[in-house]
């Protein structure tokens, strides 16, 4: 079973870019083994709302950079972990992540606060 991926249309990142981010994430945690089988790309799409080709998009990164692997009879598997993110990913995260917590409320020094903690322990 795939963990839950979540789009947020009012980040301003584009959909496929949060599926491959969140994919990404996922496989360098470890939440989603070598090996393991993801959706198929209609599946996928129609489980979060979107287009197939948004989904295939996604795919079709993480298959140029050799993190999923496609066949016929085994569908799409994880190849292997991403190497480290492009600066481009790390940015594309951060602004998700910002447009979620001003949108709790959350005032500046609570947010670098809760960054600090979370990079000062350990990174699983």
């Amino acid at each position: 079973m795939t963990p839950r991926l979540v789009i947020d249309v009012s980040t301003g990142v584009a959909p496929w870019r949060q599926i491959r981010d969140q994919l990404s994430v996922l496989i360098a945690g470890g939440h989603l083994p070598i090996g393991a089988r993801l959706p198929t790309i209609r599946q996928l799409a129609m489980d979060l709302g979107l287009a197939a080709g948004t989904v295939a998009r996604a795919y079709r990164e993480l298959e140029a950079d050799g993190v999923l692997h496609t066949a016929r009879r085994r569908g799409t598997v994880v190849g292997a972990p991403p190497a480290d993110p492009p600066a481009d990913q790390v940015t594309a995260l951060t602004k998700e992540y910002v447009a979620r917590v001003r949108a709790l409320g959350t005032d500046r020094d609570t947010v670098l606060a809760a960054v600090r903690a979370a990079l000062s322990g350990p990174l699983d």
